[in-house]
């Protein structure tokens, strides 16, 4: 008998005293440690959850609760993955006592009078399998959670990675790269806050970064140009949004597939006066439509080489004058509701501290 059969806890349930002291005698003899008993079938399931018992011998007439009614009661706390080895003791020969304690979960059966060397072997067979049931459990759970915690890694790999990227595109004009960490977060309260979702919230925090990607490709003369950009000068700075599309691609991936969503309409307006496309309204995606604000507020609020801060209030009254024209109107809204939250970003991941 190996340590972990010997240890298991078994319960012996019998309304006859002298029934449950033989089986406890026997079983203490072959060398079982762990062993208790009712003679009241109504504290089984009690006895079950308080005692995480490992196998129970089960009595089927019983006053209270027969010994079927005890399996119905245990089904409702056993799980449905678990394996609970139930052997049925009983006086009872027929048949139909037999199919019905097997059907309602018992794994083994037998009859009054019984040869203890024939309880021993059912009795070892049953934990046996427990034992290589929990430990086939337990090891499934610890390559689960070494699967998950690999694939948390792997996530955020691909969100740093990702994180990166967007701050090769927003060191071309800022010199910190914190706009980008900012404007995601923003993006992920706003999107929480219009009732989104965690899901959609998360994706949004992980796609936004790359919303401006394509400034890798614009040149410095135009983009860190301290003053106002000629139509020539525009037609350029405005490829960026191309640019970014192509470097994002497409791909099989949400987080990826919504980055490039993301970097193609940040720049349209609820108006249908934005660019590339001129989209309007709801033809706008969402995400596109969140990024447009939590981009323009950041940027607005921050110093760069071409310009100094804008107050915050400042800022939120052009949220709030362009709500309709160039933002979306609801979301604008949301927007100035959590104000306090973005202004905290600011403080949490100031420019000066990357």
């Amino acid at each position: 008998m190996t340590p972990a059969i010997k240890e298991s806890k078994i319960l012996i349930v019998d309304d006859k005293p002298a029934n449950v002291l033989l089986l406890e005698q026997l079983l203490e003899e072959e060398g079982y440690e762990n062993v208790i008993s009712t003679t009241d079938s109504r504290e089984v399931v009690s006895l079950y959850v308080s005692e995480k018992v490992d196998m129970i011998l089960l009595d089927i007439r019983m006053p209270f609760m027969d010994g079927l009614e005890v399996m119905a009661a245990l089904k409702e706390v056993v799980g449905p993955h678990d394996y609970l080895p139930i052997l049925v003791l009983t006086a009872q020969t027929d048949m139909e006592t037999r199919q019905n304690a097997l059907s309602m979960g018992a794994r083994d059966f037998l009859t009054k009078p019984f040869q203890p060397w024939e309880v021993f072997q059912r009795i070892h067979n049953m934990l046996e399998t427990r034992v290589f049931y929990l430990s086939q459990r337990s090891r499934a759970n610890v390559l689960a959670d070494e699967v998950f915690k690999r694939t948390q890694e792997i996530r955020e790999t691909q969100l740093e990675v990702v994180r990166r990227l967007g701050r090769a595109g927003e060191y071309r004009d800022n010199e910190t790269g914190a706009h980008v960490v900012r404007m995601s977060k923003s993006c992920r309260l706003l999107a929480l806050k219009a009732g989104q979702g965690r899901d959609f919230a998360e994706l949004i925090l992980q796609a936004s970064p790359m919303h401006d990607v394509g400034k890798i490709g614009i040149p410095d003369n135009i983009l860190l140009k301290p003053g106002r950009l000629t139509p020539e000068e525009r037609v350029v700075m405005e490829r960026h949004v191309e640019i970014g599309v192509d470097i994002i691609g497409e791909f099989d991936s949400p987080m990826l597939e919504m980055a490039r969503q993301i970097a193609a309409t940040h720049h349209e307006k609820w108006d249908g006066s934005g660019y590339p496309k001129g989209l309007a309204g709801e033809d706008i995606p969402l995400e596109g439509r969140i990024a447009a604000i939590c981009d323009v507020f950041d940027a607005l609020t921050s110093e760069r080489p071409y310009k100094e801060a804008w107050p915050l209030e400042k800022a939120v009254k052009f949220i709030e004058e362009n709500s309709g024209s160039h933002f979306d109107p609801t979301l604008a809204r949301l927007f100035v509701e959590i104000i306090p939250d973005v202004v905290a970003l600011r403080e949490e991941y100031p420019d000066e501290e990357e």
